[in-house]
């Protein structure tokens, strides 16, 4: 078997192959190429696994930065199309595949990797780990009632209403700022919004309406993208705001629409104060909560000391890598908010797989609940708690883009 690089020739076979592997279609355009998801892919950092002359498999990545805890904005690669035939299946594969493409990203200089994962059962077994959360969110618009805002609480910003397509180059403003201050979040390529490519509201294949918040010296801020679908449910397809006052602006927007029966947001953040905005706190009805976005730890030193820390300590994590056979011993020292890590000797504190460390990097997942898990071994009572008090992030990590 030959794992290879992609070229510009290679799109119909790569597009072929990976549908084929979902047992899938594509949608043709007059041109007689798939439409606008395919648009932004990057045929150059694709692979395609060759056995007996036919293509079997792909992994491709997008070239995309990441928001870390304390603000701090890394390149990562955003790991996508990946997928081998039924027919060969159990052979190794993925697992060459996967092989190649984290040795290619180490190439690049990244210290982290990130991708969505189908099925999650695959992916910690090369070194991934769930590290943002997302659930939906549905309220019934006869209990939407919200609690009327304290003094000093009320919004000076407005809210207009705008279709997707007028309303782009505001989109992709809002967007950025937000992705820049939101840990976890990943950023969405001009070239995404230019050609359309992804899900609402990026994409253009759909109709969406916008709600856009702008603050009181009009600069836009927030917006929410919506539809009303049968029977009669407004689903917002994400809420982007960059302040507290701006979601809570779009939300009441949201939830005093005429003539739907509920309101339903598809992404909504853990943690997030709407629920105590309800008159009634029972009113919203949480769905199903799920993992969105799994990091890789590529370069454990330059992956921790990339990120900010609410607390000051040391620790001294022992990690495995089994799937790239690595094993290495750091201290992590946190002063002021910023850390250093280096090699260390001394006896440590916690012991945990490469994948337990990208669930954890973000503060999305706490280090004691993955002690209480077995998945982290904690070699002193002491050692979680310092471990939760270092790796907590300022707000939770949340990522809306679908890639």
């Amino acid at each position: 078997m030959e794992i290879r690089p992609t070229t510009d020739e290679d799109f119909d076979v790569f597009v072929d192959t990976m549908h084929a592997a979902f047992a899938l279609f594509r949608e043709e355009t007059d041109e007689g190429r798939t439409g606008a998801w395919w648009s932004a892919f990057e045929l150059d950092r694709g692979l395609l696994a060759v056995a007996d002359g036919r293509p079997v498999g792909t992994a491709g990545a997008y070239t995309l930065e990441l928001t870390l805890p304390g603000g701090a904005i890394v390149p990562v690669s955003g790991v996508t199309a990946v997928g081998v035939l039924p027919s060969h299946r159990r052979r190794g594969v993925l697992t060459a595949m996967m092989r190649r493409q984290l040795a290619e990203l180490r190439a690049r200089g990244e210290a982290v990797a990130v991708l969505l994962a189908s099925e999650a059962l695959i992916y910690r077994r090369f070194g991934y780990g769930p590290a943002t959360y997302t659930q939906r969110y549905t309220v019934p618009k006869h209990r939407a009632a919200l609690t009327p805002p304290r003094a000093g609480a009320t919004d000076p910003g407005t809210v207009e209403l705008l279709r997707r397509s007028d309303a782009v180059e505001l989109l992709e403003q809002v967007y950025d700022r937000y992705r820049r201050t939101q840990p976890g979040a990943v950023s969405r390529p001009h070239r995404w919004w230019a050609r359309g490519a992804g899900q609402p509201p990026v994409s253009s294949a759909k109709p969406r309406y916008i709600a856009l918040h702008r603050d009181a010296d009009g600069v836009p801020d927030g917006y929410a993208s919506y539809s009303v679908e049968d029977p009669r449910s407004l689903v917002v397809d994400e809420t982007v705001a960059a302040t507290d006052a701006a979601y809570s602006a779009l939300a009441r927007y949201l939830l005093q629409h005429d003539l739907v029966q509920e309101v339903v947001f598809k992404h909504f953040p853990p943690g997030h104060p709407l629920p105590w905005q309800l008159a009634d706190y029972n009113a919203g009805q949480p769905g199903k909560h799920t993992d969105w976005l799994w990091v890789r730890v590529l370069d454990v030193p330059g992956a921790l000391t990339s990120r900010g820390w609410s607390a000051d300590g040391e620790l001294v994590l022992d990690v495995d890598d089994p799937f790239l056979g690595e094993h290495h011993r750091h201290l992590l020292t946190v002063r002021a908010g910023r850390a250093g890590c280096v090699p260390t000797d001394r006896e440590p504190d916690l012991s945990l797989d490469i994948s337990d460390l990208g669930s954890i990097l973000l503060g999305g997942t706490t280090p004691g609940t993955l002690v209480r898990a077995g998945h982290i071994r904690a070699h002193h009572p002491a050692a979680a708690a310092l471990a939760d008090a270092l790796f907590r992030a300022e707000r939770a990590p949340h990522c809306l883009h679908w890639f």
